[in-house]
């Protein structure tokens, strides 16, 4: 194939392609624009989750009229003039492609007064073409930006979008996210119709922490203040005691810029060094402040990255400025009044009832409690169950040790504890028979706008599982019952083991949805690594492993066991060949 020139048609698309990647792409460059346009006011409306239309009202310095065509042209921008300039960069955005790219992708109408003017105008441009001459409009000052049918005329990169209520929480987390970065600016989201977020622009931040992660945990979060030459670090982090199982929730912004860095990241969660279980991650939001000189913005087509000049000077006065706040204010954990087999005032030795549940289960268990998406291991599991199994003890607080007679068996409690609860559930599921246990104080959750609405999808799962939770005004729900298999439990665990684990997985929200939320909120509520067990415990938590029909993973395919055999031992003991 012979080399050519590509038509600008084809050009301008694989540019929009490195910057607007999904809804939420065009929602960032047009409040980062209308964040350099000095506006006070920042009013955001989607519908069909930023497919259909995403409408953007400001009331920044707006753009004159004549120069309201050159805005949408590539390379043509008002923050920059000189290669120079890249080196002091003050503003959100500079390379003048925002506006074309997303033109060249929809169809985008915008709307511009400057306060010379007495009148706006307006201009409509649909995939990178001018439609029609400008027209004169009355409005006030600032600017106006309707974007319609994203991707109408690439159909292939609609493919590639996730589902509306996933593509909301991106446009819902990412506005919140910039009204903490500009607590003095009045932002407003409105979704299919509905306020999502409004600030009042007073600059007081933990009212709008409450929006992003709610009452409940915005109460909890560490102020973090620190100063040192020309480096000023201010936000928030979370306590030890408050986490998520993924890095979702470690937010940057750097010069007021949203960025995703690892080596800041790695940093900053040194800080936290021994006061994390593995595999928890806090939450953070920060707010970096150097010298535009000291950071370069243009290494990534998105802004999303920089490079720092002096990166270990900077990543340790975060370091230490975090882990100062969290030794001065973070309190000693403490252990639950209650656990999973007994509470404070009885024996530890006690095994609870929870344990005294029937431990048989009907052979056709093992295809209705199969995980969707895992490959069926029933008949494996079947023909090759454990043996019955002589307790030896625990070690490390995380995993049993077991005699067979055909070797040493190391069992994870959590997994295995997990694997337990899912199979029980599930079968009193499929028997619909689930027993139901009141509570007798019910739990009042306040969840974030956006949490709230993936909670509202999932209602049906959970409720026909045994839970009782129903709205209880904008925004909370009240969980009034629960599985008594579950008794003695957080019931607010089980809300936040469900967001955390639906944000960004798709297949969550697909077939199958009851034995989903079932594996889930059973991962949640299983016994923790670390977590010491009495002889009858474990002896309890192996006879329930040992009547599961899939006793060898849990729900999600990690093993539950490892065998050693009597023949390995000898090899490695020097007692049966050689090594």
């Amino acid at each position: 194939m012979p080399i050519r020139i590509l038509s600008p048609e084809v050009a301008s698309q694989i540019a929009a392609g490195e910057v607007v990647e999904r809804p939420a792409s065009v929602v960032k460059e047009l409040v980062e624009n209308a964040l350099d346009a000095g506006a006070q006011s920042i009013a955001v409306a989607i519908y069909g989750a930023g497919k259909k239309k995403i409408h953007v009202v400001d009331d920044g310095c707006g753009i004159p009229a004549q120069e309201l065509t050159l805005a949408v042209s590539r390379h043509a921008t008002s923050k920059l003039s000189a290669a120079e300039d890249l080196f002091h960069i003050a503003t959100l955005g500079f390379r003048g492609e925002a506006l074309a790219s997303i033109a060249s992708v929809a169809r985008l109408t915008i709307t511009s007064r400057v306060v010379e003017e007495p009148m706006g105008a307006r201009l409509r441009v649909e995939g990178g073409v001018i439609q029609e001459k400008l027209e004169r409009v009355g409005m006030p000052v600032g600017t106006v930006v309707e974007v319609a049918d994203l991707f109408y005329n690439v159909p292939a990169r609609l493919k590639f979008l996730k589902q509306d209520v996933t593509e909301r929480r991106a446009i819902d987390a990412l506005l919140t996210r910039y009204a903490l970065a500009y607590p003095q600016v009045r932002f407003r989201l409105e979704i299919e119709g509905e306020i999502s977020l409004q600030t009042t622009g007073d600059g007081d931040r933990r009212a709008i922490l409450a929006a992003l992660y709610g009452v409940d945990a915005a109460e909890q979060m560490l102020e973090v203040t620190a100063e040192e030459d020309n480096l000023r670090l201010e936000g928030f982090v979370s306590p030890p005691s408050l986490t998520r199982s993924n890095r979702r929730e470690i937010t940057f912004f750097v010069n007021g810029r949203w960025v995703q860095d690892v080596p800041l990241t790695t940093a900053l969660l040194r800080a936290y060094h021994t006061l994390l279980m593995v595999g928890r991650y806090p939450l953070i939001i920060l707010f970096l402040s150097l010298p535009p000189e000291a950071v370069d913005v243009n290494v990534h087509p998105a802004k999303a990255e920089v490079r720092f000049r002096e990166p270990e000077r900077l990543f340790s006065f975060v370091q230490r400025a975090t882990r100062r706040a969290l030794l001065a204010s973070s309190p000693v954990p403490s252990l639950p009044a209650q656990t999973l087999w007994h509470d404070g005032t009885r024996s530890s030795a006690t095994p609870d009832e929870a344990w005294q549940l029937a431990h048989s289960l009907p052979s056709s268990l093992a295809t209705l409690t199969q995980e969707p998406g895992q490959k069926s291991l029933a008949r494996e599991d079947t023909l090759d169950r454990p043996p019955l199994l002589r307790l030896v003890g625990q070690v490390s607080a995380t995993y049993l040790v077991a005699e067979g007679p055909d070797g040493l068996y190391l069992i994870d409690q959590h997994a295995a504890h997990e694997r337990i609860l899912f199979e029980k559930l599930m079968k009193q599921y499929r028997n619909k028979s689930v027993a139901v246990q009141a509570l007798l104080q019910p739990a009042i959750v306040h969840l974030p706008p956006a949490d709230a609405r993936m909670i509202e999808s999932l209602l049906d799962a959970v409720r026909v599982l045994g839970f009782e939770i129903e709205s209880f005004g904008p925004a909370t729900y009240r969980i009034q019952a629960m599985p008594a298999l579950f008794a003695g439990s957080d019931p607010r665990a089980i809300l936040q083991a469900l967001l955390e684990d639906v944000d960004e997985d798709e297949t969550f929200l697909q077939q199958d949805l009851e034995a989903r939320v079932a594996a889930r909120v059973c991962k949640r509520l299983a016994v923790r690594a670390g977590q010491v067990l009495s002889p009858e415990e474990q002896r309890a938590l192996l006879a329930d492993l040992e009547a599961c029909e899939s006793p060898r993973t849990c729900p999600h395919g990690r093993p539950t066991m490892i065998h050693l055999s009597v023949e390995l031992l000898e090899r490695q003991f020097g007692r049966r060949g050689a090594r």
